[in-house]
């Protein structure tokens, strides 16, 4: 796609933004096509002096002649971000906004543009994010590919064919990075009431997360089957496992996730209200 590079615009300068451009000008698109809108001047000036992209501080003078624009606020400033702006005909709205829906998006911009819902996770700050997209059914190719390129900048990409399903992406990939952080102090914790220094323990915890998603990554291997394979019978792993799900590790996850699903929907119906939807 870059070989024409389309002009995208950024709403919104915050970190997200900024791994997603950072991603694009590392695969070949050029700065000249990319306008942020951001209206904090010190952290426009922070972005024109990385990246040389033009940066404005109205949002409707980002999107003008925008192919693609990229909804990139918090959601609770999203609807006002939104209000009034009229991108180009067939241009894609692609929002990260966590719980706005769709239908919210279409009622503030009109029929004319593509809307594709998005959520990142933050290892996108390091290209080793992952997000899931969701596109009515009647996008068109054009709009997918305009996705994939855009997100697929910050890391891997997979598609969810109901937009219900992007609040269990974001219970899942969304907020996955709290609760391994969470877990990663809970072992570094836990080793140092065994005796070790914090920063040894903290090292083995992290190296070991580390080096566990690698195995599983590049080995292929379901990681049901990788559990298995390192826990010997009457082990010390075999020993630990079994504390961990007679403590109920696996329903905790699944309520944790309900949990935060189901305040991706609140989130989705305050915003809707907040829209006049």
């Amino acid at each position: 796609m870059n070989a024409q590079a389309p002009l995208i615009a950024f709403i919104g300068g915050g970190n997200m933004a900024a791994s997603l451009i950072g991603g694009l000008l590392a695969a070949g698109h050029p700065a000249t096509a990319i306008r942020v809108a951001e209206p904090d001047a010190e952290r426009a000036a922070a972005l024109a002096k990385r990246f040389a992209v033009s940066t404005v501080a109205d949002n409707a003078a980002a999107i003008a002649d925008a192919e693609i624009i990229l909804l990139a606020t918090k959601p609770q400033q999203a609807v006002e971000a939104l209000r009034g702006l009229q991108p180009k005909a067939g241009a894609t709205l692609l929002s990260i906004a966590a719980g706005v829906r769709v239908a919210s998006l279409r009622a503030l911009l009109g029929p004319g543009v593509d809307i594709v819902r998005t959520m990142p996770n933050t290892p996108a700050l390091y290209g080793a994010g992952i997000t899931g997209l969701y596109a009515e059914p009647a996008a068109s190719a054009q709009v997918r590919a305009r996705a994939e390129y855009v997100l697929g900048a910050a890391g891997a990409i997979c598609w969810v064919e109901r937009e219900e399903l992007i609040d269990a992406v974001t219970a899942l990939s969304g907020s996955g990075p709290a609760y391994f952080f969470l877990v990663t102090e809970a072992l570094r914790e836990a080793g140092v009431k065994l005796g070790l220094s914090s920063e040894v323990a903290h090292q083995l915890a992290l190296q070991t997360f580390a080096g566990s998603a690698r195995m599983a990554q590049e080995s292929r291997v379901d990681v049901a089957t990788l559990r298995a394979q390192v826990t010997s019978k009457g082990g010390t792993t075999a020993a630990a496992l079994a504390v961990l799900e007679s403590a109920g590790l696996r329903s905790t996850f699944e309520q944790a996730l309900t949990a935060a699903a189901e305040r991706g929907r609140q989130m989705g119906d305050e915003l809707a209200a907040s829209a006049g939807i």
